[in-house]
């Protein structure tokens, strides 16, 4: 059941996100080839969309077209949008696809920069973010640039993947753990209840996306040699601190291991100070 739940949750972000763009490319009456084919290339650089086929793909855009055509008005699609984008991060990944898609042609209609305004306004995304938003695809840039992850929630998701790796994970219980962990400095400008909030969205993008996508996530968001060792170690401190590594918390650093990239003896090293 929980699976069925994470499944349907993803179905209902990506077709949410893909909403986001279509309405943008509709926004001046008419969609372009170019505003088209930005809405597809920005979907496949996204991992929220990772494992999905062409066939898939095409049958998302058709039936987020139908939904919006039978949508009564513009305020009942933001509001159906804010349900299924319950999250800042989603809503401000929406927001950058819009943009990329309306920015499509190099200049965006008034039609299309009200639309975004609306958005704006709708999904509660402040000035700055929009400003940094809109700076990353001027230059080309991809939209991870703008939504990267904090370094400290990416390693606050390192260790709840370890707790998670019986299938039992209680969101209490890796609460505790981030905030036992509060004294290492790397948590030093993390107050408690960000370092809760980070747990809480390490959990719900497990659960929604799936531990490959999340391990995707994680190798590019920590791509220095010294962040992917650091995750390590900290991965190995929870793995560690029931006393012995169970079989599926081993399987865990293994594939984390791999992802990345870290040599036998490093590892020997950091698992002897875990």
């Amino acid at each position: 059941m929980a699976r069925e739940q994470a499944v349907k949750a993803r179905k209902e972000r990506n077709a949410a996100l893909v909403e986001a763009m279509l309405l943008a490319a509709m926004a001046d009456g008419a969609v372009s080839q170019r505003e088209m084919q930005t809405l597809l290339a920005r979907v496949l650089e996204r991992p929220e969309f990772e494992g999905t086929q062409s066939g898939e793909l095409n049958l998302l855009v058709e039936s987020s077209a139908v939904r919006l055509a039978e949508a009564r008005n513009l305020e009942e699609v933001l509001s159906s949008l804010r349900r299924r984008l319950p999250d800042h991060k989603n809503r401000m990944l929406a927001f950058g696809l819009a943009a990329a898609v309306a920015l499509a042609d190099q200049r965006a209609t008034r039609s299309e920069l009200g639309l975004l305004k609306t958005f704006q306004a709708a999904l509660g995304i402040s000035e700055d973010e929009v400003a940094q938003i809109i700076d990353v695809i001027e230059q080309g840039g991809s939209l991870s640039e703008a939504l990267g992850e904090p370094l400290e929630r990416l390693f606050a998701e390192v260790m709840v993947l370890v707790l998670a790796a019986d299938g039992q994970l209680k969101e209490a219980e890796a609460r505790a753990m981030v905030e036992s962990f509060a004294a290492d400095p790397l948590f030093q400008n993390v107050s408690p209840e960000r370092a809760q909030g980070f747990v809480s969205e390490s959990v719900a993008a497990l659960a929604s996306d799936g531990l490959p996508q999340r391990l995707h996530v994680l190798a590019h968001g920590l791509a220095t040699h010294s962040q992917r060792v650091k995750a390590y170690q900290l991965a190995t401190k929870i793995a560690h601190a029931s006393g012995r590594t169970s079989t599926a918390e081993q399987r865990i650093l293994d594939l984390l291991q791999a992802t990345f990239g870290l040599a036998d003896d490093e590892v020997a090293r950091l698992d002897q100070q875990g």
